[in-house]
């Protein structure tokens, strides 16, 4: 698709964003634009509404704001003007906040998470002239841009460096809610540590909830206790809790680490430092880009645009290097150049994950 080949040139070309605080959403306002298909500078106005983590869950919500933020601060964009959120504290709350900035005729009105994927439909079919776009899902109609990522390729990647760091070969994986799309961050990450430690062991369970550090909590402990030495979460706002559990054991004279998701997790894991690295997930990227696609009237509707290493969508943080060797950094660096010119491929399914281990000596 020759839309969806423009947005991922530009994520090659390196585009980067800065990190910028997140802030509060704000009161309703009104709109003083049409829903057309792009807008000029400050007359262009976009949203977004997050799942139950919240704007400020240190990861996926926290990183697709602050895309738009950077967006909004290069536009000259008002915030709850021209860019703003709208915060879920239920998934009762998806479809109500979707329609009220479809109502408030905002340009473009992300949902951020795979569990909006109903809403989506439902809400783009009430407001046919509204654009829509949906992070982790695919939804099928004109007026949605549906927005993936390869999330088990930068699961891989610190896949291995667990592989290679753990002292105890063992080592854990902690999902929010059970899902392809949390699989696919658990698969890859086996993966990861099999190829370069097929004597691990690998403790994967799940939460059922994107949005309880006490649960993140609990499992790690018992992770931790069992004797894993790394555990990597894909859970939202329960991976906080993950850390809080790292954290506590660090100061007790316990060497473990966290590996981290979405975002650069490196200061979560401060002062006690147990942020071994972590999987990048540009949401960030993705929210500016396909933003700036629409300001520029080259909305992306029934598109489905998919991030993956060779765009610059997925990868390690830039911190890793702070705990991390440099020889396994190389190592990482190896299988990244692997993965990106097809000489191997990172399993997102359990399917897949079964045939890649019949490849593992």
């Amino acid at each position: 698709m020759n839309k969806k080949k423009t947005i991922l040139s530009a994520l090659a070309a390196g585009l980067t964003l800065s990190t910028v605080l997140a802030a509060c959403g704000g009161d309703d306002n009104e709109g003083t634009t049409s829903n057309g298909e792009g807008g000029e500078g400050s007359d262009f106005k976009v949203a977004m509404v997050t799942d139950t983590g919240g704007v400020d869950d240190k990861s996926f919500n926290q990183s697709a704001w602050e895309g738009l933020q950077k967006f909004g601060a290069d536009n000259n964009l008002t915030e709850n003007e021209g860019f703003k959120y709208l915060q879920s504290s239920k998934q009762a709350d998806y479809q109500p906040n979707l329609q009220q900035l479809a109502r408030d005729n905002f340009n473009l009105i992300y949902g951020i998470g795979f569990l909006m994927g109903e809403d989506i439909q439902k809400v783009a079919e009430q407001f046919p002239d509204n654009n829509f776009a949906l992070v982790d899902m695919v939804v099928d109609a004109p007026n949605v841009a549906s927005i993936t990522f390869k999330e088990q390729e930068g699961s891989f990647l610190v896949g291995v460096v667990a592989g290679l760091t753990t002292k105890t070969d063992k080592v854990g994986f902690i999902g929010g809610v059970e899902s392809d799309l949390i699989k696919k961050f658990e698969n890859g990450y086996k993966a990861g540590v099999m190829a370069v430690n097929p004597d691990a062991t690998i403790d994967v369970k799940y939460a059922e909830d994107f949005n309880s550090a006490e649960k993140g909590t609990a499992i790690s402990s018992g992770m931790y206790g069992a004797g894993s030495d790394i555990i990597y979460h894909a859970a939202g706002g329960t991976g906080v809790g993950v850390f809080t559990e790292a954290k506590n054991r660090k100061k007790n004279g316990e060497d473990v680490w966290v590996i981290g998701v979405d975002r650069d997790q490196y200061e979560e894991g401060l002062p006690e430092n147990v942020t071994l690295t972590s999987m990048v997930k540009r949401v960030d990227t993705a929210t500016y880009e396909v933003s700036k696609q629409t300001m520029d009237g080259n909305f992306p509707g029934g598109d489905i645009i998919e991030f993956g290493l060779k765009d610059d969508g997925v990868g390690i943080a830039e911190t890793s290097d702070k705990h991390v060797s440099a020889e396994i950094l190389d190592k990482v660096e190896e299988y990244r150049q692997q993965l990106i010119d097809g000489e191997l491929t990172a399993p997102a399914t359990d399917a897949e994950f079964e045939e890649f281990m019949k490849t593992v000596k």
